[in-house]
């Protein structure tokens, strides 16, 4: 039989050697902490040079033209991709660039060049009447328009506004109407045994449901609501345009034309691209670049919400799940 005193002696020693285990356990997190926290602050220390000296680089504005070489300029504004709000050329965008190339007292004249199959009729009437209103203001700056591979649809919109429009032979030009786009699956969810339970408050409320066969009466005010917004191109093309449009009656059809065909029927003025126009139109050679672009800032706020709002969205998913 073992005895009292030994037993208790040997619970000792394992109490001793649990406890400094747990202290070197404890021991060992406090220093992975502190070497956790000092990568950090080297890698804070590392970045923060780097950060400030692409911040020095860029405006705080929304946009800093180029040094310029010479009292006069010509301003460039590009328009590219779709013009729909937020995107890259939105109105808001383009019209900032806009007020900023005419505001700047050494603008010698402006080309807005365009690269864009079109989008919101609403965002191209903003800039439309924009370019208009500073054309108004600002009587001794012309405004070019400049197409490179596309002018098309609300693209073209804008560019109706300018002075004078000029192309390459092959850009692609016009598209002057208005599409809404649907389409429907009754047949599809009737052959898969599909029930379409839907509740409205409104007699019209299920407008262009693809579930539901089509509404006469529905279609019609459709139709007549796409030709006002189509008749409100075509006025603002011909006001644009002017005596230069030819009498055609495929005109304002939706079709598109080639920067040599679209010259012949008084949809744009010349061959030439926004060198050419810069340097024999508006006689200042030195293009300043106008374009607003996104700030870093902004971008580095953008990616990091993007990546916080994905972190909390998988922790909070996760733990769902898992209960």
């Amino acid at each position: 039989m073992q005895d009292p005193h030994e037993e208790q002696s040997s619970d000792d020693e394992y109490r001793a050697l649990v406890q400094r285990l747990a202290f070197a356990a404890v021991n060992e997190q406090r220093r992975a902490r502190r070497w956790r926290i000092f990568f950090l602050l080297l890698t804070f220390l590392y970045l923060t040079p780097l950060l400030f000296l692409v911040l020095s680089s860029e405006s705080f504005d929304q946009f800093r033209p180029a040094e310029t070489t010479s009292d006069k300029h010509t301003a460039l504004l590009r328009v590219s991709g779709v013009i729909a709000d937020g995107a890259e050329a939105s109105a808001e965008h383009i019209i900032s660039g806009l007020q900023d190339a005419f505001e700047d007292e050494d603008t010698a004249g402006v080309i807005l060049e365009i690269n864009s199959p079109g989008g919101s009729p609403v965002q191209s009437a903003y800039i439309y009447d924009e370019i208009l209103r500073l054309r108004a203001e600002h009587q001794d700056t012309p405004l070019y328009a400049v197409v490179t591979d596309i002018a098309a649809s609300g693209a073209y919109y804008i560019a109706a506004a300018a002075d004078r429009i000029y192309v390459n032979r092959s850009s692609l030009v016009g598209s002057i109407g208005v599409r809404l786009d649907s389409f429907g699956l009754v047949d599809l969810i009737d052959k898969i045994g599909v029930e379409r339970r839907l509740m409205t408050a409104g007699e019209h409320k299920a407008l262009l449901d693809p579930f539901l066969p089509e509404n006469l009466e529905e279609k019609q005010h459709l139709q007549v609501m796409l030709d006002e917004v189509h008749q409100h191109f075509i006025d603002s093309v011909k006001q644009g345009r002017g005596d230069r449009l030819q009498d055609d009656e495929n005109l304002f059809s939706g079709l598109v034309w080639s920067g040599e065909r679209a010259i012949e029927i008084g949809l744009v003025d010349e061959i030439g691209s926004r060198e050419q126009v810069a340097r024999d139109v508006i006689g200042e050679e030195e293009l300043v670049d106008f374009t607003p672009r996104e700030l870093l800032l902004d971008r580095l706020a953008s990616r990091v919400g993007a990546s916080a709002g994905q972190f909390l969205e998988q922790r909070l998913l996760g733990q769902f799940q898992l209960q």
